[in-house]
């Protein structure tokens, strides 16, 4: 098959002609790429909880929800929400993302630490278990009992002795112990244990246990409301009757119950295209009803007294980002953070396409013109001529012309541009028949 020699443009024209470009374009996305924002990292290493806490169950549906947009979740088993919250904290960690109850620190110090908060996603009331034959009403009436109220680290310790303080009672006024949540239930059911208090969400499984152990009472927080005037993060909410079990009408009644909520706390660190996609998970993790929410009521922006990440309060204003709803995470991502990038070079572009094609034009056309150049040279070297060299000159000149012509036609130019090249051919022939008319003049006419 024969090379194509003629075509409409000159491929080599035109990368020399926007090379230069292209080559700034490239090297001006490259470096804001790395400068303007850094890509979010493929990892989080994640606080959670005891073994089988709601914590940790919860934590490995939003590995599995991340693992989709290949981001990895490295687990740390904790004892609860205080550990979780000092993990977090702490600037030698690597721990940078927890779930922590509320009521766990406050406003102040979270912002000393750096701490955000991405929201809360679920009630984590305060279940009181206890083995007695009668009701118990008042908080009072455990004074001497033995109390679980599980690890430091867990969070339900303190509060419990918040709730101790205001209903007049000393943590000496009862015999308080640390077992973890399902050491501390076989204790309650063999009578080692009086009073078990643990914070969890309504699925877990040894709470589903207990609420349907025979003998095995729990607590009715009739003053519910006044706990959450006197703790604004509490939230008084109702298991209701025959939730447990319909069939079996478990529980038998309405309960009151106090409620803090299991927020998503994070590092200031955290990178803030994470928050949205986490944030996404946490609506299809915590959006639905269950026994004590209601439908879209999680994961919110209220509950929660550690600020608010700004990331999150936009999420919870717009939704996830426009175009994460139509993109990939990672597609959506480069986008977002590549976009002061992509203004700068629209700005940078626009001058630019006004030059090039301009450019690109003057290369073809040179190929023709500096021809008339050495055309010049021969007219100037005929006009200046001694008539005693006239032979001489001429028949240089020709020789020349000829030199001239040949390689014009090795010249290679787009079809477009033929008309400036087949110009310059009509110009040497006319040159050329100058020089040949001057070389005629001295010889004498042929009878």
């Amino acid at each position: 098959m024969p090379k194509i020699k003629f075509t409409l443009f000159s491929i080599r024209d035109l990368l020399i002609a926007f090379g230069p470009m292209t080559l700034m374009v490239l090297l001006v996305c490259g470096l804001g790429y790395w400068l303007v924002d850094p890509a979010p990292p493929r990892t989080i290493d994640f606080a959670t909880g005891q073994e089988n806490s709601a914590y940790q169950r919860f934590a490995r549906q939003y590995a599995d929800d991340l693992a989709k947009n290949d981001i990895t979740i490295h687990f740390q088993e904790t004892q609860g929400s205080q550990e979780n919250l000092q993990k977090i904290s702490d600037p030698d960690s690597e721990i940078e993302l927890g779930f922590v109850q509320s009521g766990s620190t406050n406003e102040a110090e979270a912002e000393e630490k750096g701490l955000i908060s991405l929201g809360s996603l679920f009630y984590e009331p305060i279940w009181i278990f206890y083995r007695s034959n009668k009701e118990i009403t008042s908080l009072a009436q455990f004074k001497g009992k033995a109390v679980n109220v599980g690890p430091d680290g867990m969070g339900v310790a303190r509060l419990f002795k918040q709730i101790l303080s205001v209903n007049g009672m000393e943590e000496s006024d009862v015999r308080l112990s640390s077992l973890e949540n399902t050491p501390a239930t076989v204790a309650l059911l063999d009578g080692k244990v009086d009073v078990l208090v643990f914070s969890s969400a309504s699925d877990s499984p040894l709470l589903q246990m207990l609420l349907q152990t025979p003998g095995i009472r729990l607590f009715d927080f009739v003053q519910a409301e006044a706990y959450t005037r006197r703790f604004p993060f509490l939230s008084h909410v109702v298991l209701p009757r025959g939730i447990v079990d319909l069939g079996k009408d478990i529980p038998s009644r309405d309960y009151h119950l106090i409620s803090p909520t299991a927020t998503m706390v994070a590092h200031e660190s955290l990178h803030p295209a994470l928050i949205s996609l986490l944030l996404q998970a946490a609506q299809k993790i915590h959006g639905g009803t269950g026994w004590f929410r209601k439908q879209g009521e999680f994961p919110s922006d209220k509950y929660t007294e550690i600020p608010v990440a700004a990331q999150a309060e936009k999420f919870y204003k717009n939704g996830p980002p426009l175009l994460q709803r139509y993109l990939s995470f990672w597609l959506a991502n480069f986008i977002e953070r590549m976009w002061v990038v992509l203004v700068a070079l629209g700005a940078l572009i626009l001058p630019l396409s006004k030059i090039i094609p301009p450019l690109y034009v003057w290369r073809i056309r040179s190929r023709v013109y500096r021809w008339y150049g050495q055309l010049r040279l021969v007219e100037q070297a005929i006009e200046e001529l001694n008539p005693v060299q006239r032979e001489e000159v001429c028949a240089l000149q020709l020789q020349r012309l000829d030199e001239i012509e040949e390689k014009v036609n090795r010249i290679s130019i787009p079809l477009s541009y033929a008309e400036e090249l087949y110009g310059l051919r009509s110009h040497i022939n006319f040159v050329r028949k100058r020089v040949e008319n001057l070389r005629q003049m001295d010889k004498p006419a042929l009878a």
